[in-house]
């Protein structure tokens, strides 16, 4: 859904919760149910006009540990 929105240039699915994590920039958190969430941030385009997401960790509440 994340990459799907992305791809057409929308936000994300109201399923989907994105948002910044405070402390770390560029890094971003994603939650699609009580326990589960994922942290990445955006990389360098590697296709042409295709944005580049980098998967940081995925997992339950933990991961904000270290995202």
């Amino acid at each position: 859904m994340l990459v799907a929105a992305t791809r057409l240039g929308e936000l994300p699915p109201a399923a989907l919760r994105v948002k910044r994590v405070q402390g770390h920039p560029g890094v971003w958190e994603m939650s699609w149910a009580a326990d589960g969430r994922a942290t990445f941030e955006y990389g360098e385009e590697v296709i042409p006009g295709q944005a580049h997401i980098i998967w940081r960790r995925i997992g339950s509440h933990d991961i904000f540990r270290n995202p």
